[in-house]
């Protein structure tokens, strides 16, 4: 009889256990964020150092073209935290009502790199036929896209190059593009050369040749955790997270 009492209390305790860690699992906030691909590795990061200090947050990174986040946003997508890499996108939001205009600032800036595999002196080379195809963000929604094709307008290159263009989802596809030799060179961002060693050619471009790029960071008007996404919002603009940013290869907005 003493046997089964034992038996018995052991189960009550460890159900009481099981009930315990399912109660602090669940009281785990958790924050969404629609973040541009190219601020992946740096958020990464970031999200590690946060969570380990902040243990009932539990961030949740989406990752993507800005224009194609911002769109999941209008459409009602339950996020918290927009961090575009363009300024318009935010606006349109903005505009839309979805984000307030004091609930926004900008954070970063980015370059625009062309890069390829075969050497590149400069755009002009890309009418060579050796480039057979170029890899760019589709700009209807990539940011990255949007800047490159400003660029070749600028330069009276964009009819010229347009049967060569292979439009990707997001700017990290360019990466993988060249990376894997599937097209001969394609446009990124400065940061993005930061997470390969496998390109063997960049050739930096004039920032006078597109808008600026920036990365405004906002708060959603629908989150349903304002003190909590207001806390991590200041966060990514503290100075360890600048450290950060700058680690990989972005620029603080003055």
């Amino acid at each position: 009889m003493k046997k089964i009492w034992v038996l018995l209390s052991m189960c009550i305790l460890l159900s009481g256990c099981g009930t315990s860690q399912n109660q602090t699992a669940k009281e785990k906030i958790t924050i969404t964020v629609s973040a541009a691909a190219s601020l992946k590795n740096a958020l990464t990061e970031i999200e590690k150092v946060y969570e380990n200090k902040n243990k009932n947050i539990d961030i949740k990174f989406n990752y993507g073209a800005s224009g194609a986040l911002a769109q999941q946003i209008k459409s009602g997508a339950p996020v918290d935290l927009f961090f575009s890499a363009a300024q318009d996108k935010v606006d349109d939001l903005i505009k839309h009502q979805d984000i307030n205009q004091s609930d926004t600032t900008i954070l970063l800036k980015n370059h625009l790199v062309l890069i390829s595999n075969d050497a590149i002196v400069s755009p002009e080379t890309l009418k060579d036929n050796t480039i057979r195809k170029i890899a760019i963000g589709n700009p209807e929604v990539v940011p990255a896209g949007k800047y490159a094709a400003q660029t070749l307008k600028k330069l009276n290159l964009q009819e010229t190059l347009k049967s060569k263009m292979v439009l990707t989802k997001d700017v990290r596809q360019v990466l993988t593009y060249v990376e894997t030799g599937n097209t001969e060179a394609g446009f990124v961002y400065a940061s993005d050369l930061k997470a390969t060693s496998k390109v063997q050619h960049q050739l930096p471009l004039n920032d006078a040749l597109h808008d600026p790029i920036t990365y405004p960071i906002a708060k959603i008007k629908g989150t349903k955790h304002k003190k909590e996404t207001d806390a991590l919002y200041h966060y990514l603009q503290n100075d360890a997270c600048k450290k950060i940013y700058k680690k990989y290869g972005f620029d603080i907005n003055a």
